[in-house]
């Protein structure tokens, strides 16, 4: 563990500094333009522009890998993402900054993916899994750090945009001095559409909701927070509860979903978040406690869809396309995270800072309604179904490079680059939702 952690300690001291900034950076935005009285509509506009150039840069950042390499692409990137905020300090403008936050999107996802690429090009197979664990728990803890963070920076001037920019310019040193050789670039895979609809319809649902969720509760629950009274500090905590609650208790219910039935534990899931948000609509008055204790319930179920939509995914397609369809549910998690805000703003905007919890909790029911046992057919089992459960990061920080980092994808063997030829599926997506498949030991 020692040496896994040595060998690649600059890269995961580059990830944890990134999303400690971005983390920060996040909720600083959306407690900032609410405080200038901005509508919730913007606030939800600017994350999903973030969202948005994060799912489009990642054809943009493998070419400019391929063309500069690693260090010098990832120099130039961390640079821009540094500009960007600099230039917030300068220009007030909204659209602006709306398109600042997309070139950030872009330039972000490209410093990962020379991450990402560097790691799974230097490891082994047999130690991919520890690699890709100790990746993750560099990821949420960057995150969790951003949001507490925050109470460093009790005005909401353009203090912490400083402090990000320093934060961008920092993660320079481990990436530039490291005497790691320059890896050679997975070259992204092509997405058969029609294969992976037919084979995982139910779980691109899981994947879509729980981008949803995840996208508004990065714009609009520090909105939220701060409508309901929190000073900054108690918003990063209320934040940083939930996402520490959620990579916290991947583990336990990664063994149960390697146990029982998926579609159950997701849609009991979902109906536990369904419950719990009710409260919360506006009806009762919660202390501040109170309303951190529910956000690390919530945080519970909402950050763990992804993995969950990811494993049942790969239960049900065969394991030389693991990686195109790794890609697939990136792009659609990516497509709900830019949804998501801009919906739950528009409601926030009309009805007020509570309907966030309606939101939520409609996102919930759709996943109650659609998410169903009786779905599950077993058509399309894999051959190694159920694969092994495998934590994931809560946030759409990585690029789908990490699917070659995930020990259930052996990337040597991988043929989602061929085309889908022959396929009896590609003539049969009307009987798509009958190709899930429920873990015979439910």
């Amino acid at each position: 563990m020692a040496k896994t952690i040595g060998a690649f300690f600059s890269l995961y001291l580059a990830t944890l500094i990134l999303l400690l900034s971005s983390g920060l950076f996040n909720t600083y935005l959306g407690l900032r333009l609410t405080a200038l009285s901005v509508s919730e509509i913007w606030v939800g506009a600017m994350i999903a522009a973030y969202y948005l150039g994060l799912v489009l840069g990642a054809r943009v950042g493998h070419r400019l890998i391929i063309g500069v390499g690693h260090i010098r692409a990832y120099a130039a990137c961390a640079a821009l993402v540094t500009v960007t905020v600099l230039v917030m300090i300068l220009i007030q403008g909204l659209w602006i900054w709306l398109a600042l936050r997309f070139v950030a999107g872009i330039a972000m996802v490209s410093l990962f993916i020379a991450i990402e690429s560097w790691l799974n090009e230097q490891t082994e197979n047999a130690s991919r899994g520890t690699v890709f664990g100790f990746y993750m728990v560099a990821s949420c803890l960057g995150t969790v750090l951003g949001q507490l963070a925050l109470g460093l920076f009790p005005k909401l001037d353009s203090e912490p945009l400083v402090f990000v920019a320093i934060c961008s310019v920092l993660s320079l040193i481990p990436v530039t001095l490291t005497r790691r050789l320059h890896p050679a670039l997975q070259v992204p895979a092509p997405l058969a559409l029609r294969y992976y609809v037919a084979r995982v319809p139910m779980s691109l649902t899981v994947l879509f909701l729980a981008g949803m969720l995840t996208g508004a509760f990065y714009g609009l629950a520090p909105v939220y927070g701060l409508q309901h009274g929190m000073d900054n500090h108690q918003v990063g905590v209320f934040l940083a509860v939930s996402v520490a609650a959620g990579l916290v208790c991947q583990w336990p219910l990664g063994w149960l979903a390697d146990h029982m039935s998926r579609v159950r534990l997701i849609r009991c899931g979902a109906l536990l978040l369904l419950v719990l948000g009710v409260p919360l609509w506006g009806w009762f008055q919660f202390p501040y406690l109170a309303l951190v204790a529910f956000s690390g319930v919530l945080g519970i179920v909402q950050f763990t869809l992804y993995p969950m939509g990811a494993a049942f995914a790969n239960d049900n397609v065969d394991p030389e396309r693991r990686v195109g369809l790794s890609a697939l549910l990136y792009m659609v998690y990516g497509l709900g995270a830019c949804l998501g805000p801009l919906a739950a703003g528009g409601l926030m905007r009309a009805w007020g800072p509570d309907v966030y919890f309606v939101f939520v909790s409609a996102c919930a029911a759709l996943l109650v309604v659609f998410i169903r046992e009786r779905k599950v057919k077993g058509t399309h089992r894999s051959e190694d179904a159920p694969t092994q459960f495998v934590p994931m990061a809560d946030t759409l920080q990585n690029s789908h490079v990490m699917a070659v980092l995930d020990p259930r994808v052996d990337p040597q063997r991988d043929i989602s680059h061929d085309p889908v030829i022959d396929d009896p599926l590609a003539d049969a997506a009307p009987q798509a939702s009958a190709g899930e498949q429920q873990d015979d030991r439910a």
